[in-house]
Formats: C-alpha cells, sequence, structure tokens
C-alpha cells in the first residue's frame, strides 16, 4: 500500500464542520499511527530534499503543523520554531495579520530565532487557501530567513491556496491532493 493509500484511508472526511456544507478533512487519525507519522515526515524529508535542497530549520504551524514539523526537524538534525496564533507567545514577537474569508487573523514570531539567509521550511498539516502559509513565509522574510519551500500532509486544490505562496517559493511538497 502507497503512503498516499494509508493517509487517504486514515483522514476522515467530517461533513458540515466547521458549518453546513464544509466537508472537513480530519488528520487527527493520522496521529494514532506512530508508524504512519513517521513514514510521513521521511518522505517529506526525502522529497523535499532531493527536489529542493538544502534546509537550515523547519517553521512549524499552529498547532497541527507541530506534529510532523517536529519529526521533519528531528529526521533533518535541524532547530524547530513555531509560527502561532497573536498573543501565544511569551517573548517579543513580530506579527503578521492576514485577510481570512470572513474577517482578518494575526499569527506571531518570536524575534531573534532566524539567522540571516536560513533557509527555512514552512511546515503545516492542511493547505487550503493559502493564508496561513503566506502569512508564515511574511513572517520568515520579515526576520531575515529564505523560504526554502513548503511541506503539507494535505492540499485541497479546489481552493487554489498554492497561487497565495508559490511567489514565496516555488518548491512544495503535498502528500496526497483532494
Amino acid at each position: 500500500m502507497t503512503l498516499k493509500d494509508k493517509l487517504d484511508l486514515a483522514i476522515r472526511n467530517v461533513p458540515d464542520f466547521p458549518k453546513p456544507g464544509i466537508q472537513f478533512k480530519d488528520i487527527t487519525p493520522i496521529f494514532l499511527d506512530a508508524k504512519l507519522c513517521d513514514e510521513i515526515a521521511e518522505s517529506i524529508v526525502n522529497n523535499f530534499l532531493h527536489n529542493h535542497g538544502k534546509v537550515d530549520a523547519v517553521c512549524a504551524i499552529e498547532s497541527r503543523g507541530f506534529f510532523i514539523g517536529i519529526l521533519i526537524a528531528q529526521k533533518l538534525n535541524i532547530p524547530l520554531f513555531p509560527v502561532r496564533k497573536k498573543g501565544k507567545l511569551p517573548a517579543e514577537t513580530k506579527s503578521f495579520t492576514y485577510d481570512l474569508e470572513y474577517g482578518t487573523s494575526t499569527l506571531e514570531i518570536h524575534t531573534g530565532v532566524i539567522k540571516p539567509h536560513w533557509n527555512v521550511m514552512i511546515h503545516d498539516d492542511l493547505l487550503a487557501t493559502g493564508g496561513t502559509a503566506m502569512a508564515a513565509a511574511e513572517l520568515v522574510q520579515m526576520e531575515g530567513g529564505n523560504v526554502a519551500g513548503f511541506s503539507f500532509i494535505a492540499e485541497l486544490d479546489f481552493l487554489n491556496g498554492k497561487d497565495k505562496i508559490l511567489p514565496y517559493s516555488k518548491n512544495l511538497v503535498s502528500l496526497i491532493n483532494y
């Protein structure tokens, strides 16, 4: 069975969440299978390094991006730093506010976590509209890093999130597309 097949079996469809008409792709069942989590991280690392080169750090996006992001960083033996929602990081931060479908959201990063010109892989669980990944890319650049690329477990192609993030880096790994 391929990794894509395993992901397709593990990712749960939740109808009408968070509102009627939405078919939510729930990745949390993946975390019940330690071997699958390891296989996901290994696949992202191998695919990214083979196709996109050197990475100095992983930027993991709150909150589900943390789970596989730390595994990726450990496999690469490189630092991981979080990007979180406003008000969740305790020290000095930089923030970036971006538009959502109905309103805005703000993400933050600790200042000083990125060394100048580091190549940073941005990781999240799922690429939907691309707003969150784009905000993380802006924060990486504000801190002096280069966006080496993006990695996701799943991508919702019909929302065209890729269009928002490709200006930051053409390097993109998605393990399964819907």
